[in-house]
């Protein structure tokens, strides 16, 4: 294996934990489904989403995007 291939499935792993321990400490919401399904005010649908995410999802949410992204990379470098 070349360098940069263990480099990236090193961060890979590191993110892919970082990921579940970042889930695993946010609090549980107790509206259930109720978001999903429609439940969202006009209010949610304006802008400014960013700014109401607490600080946990804001991490989990960039966490979640940078493992896409090494996911992503390690299959489509070539061997």
């Amino acid at each position: 294996m070349r360098s940069v291939e263990v480099i990236l499935m090193v961060i890979h792993i590191i993110l892919a934990i970082s990921v579940v321990a970042v889930i695993l400490l946010q609090q549980r919401k107790q509206g259930g489904f109720g978001g999903v399904f429609g439940g969202g005010t006009q209010a949610d649908t304006a802008g400014g989403q960013w700014q109401r995410f607490t600080v946990l999802s804001k991490v989990t949410i960039i966490l979640a995007a940078l493992f896409l992204a090494t996911s992503l990379l390690l299959v489509v470098m070539p061997r």
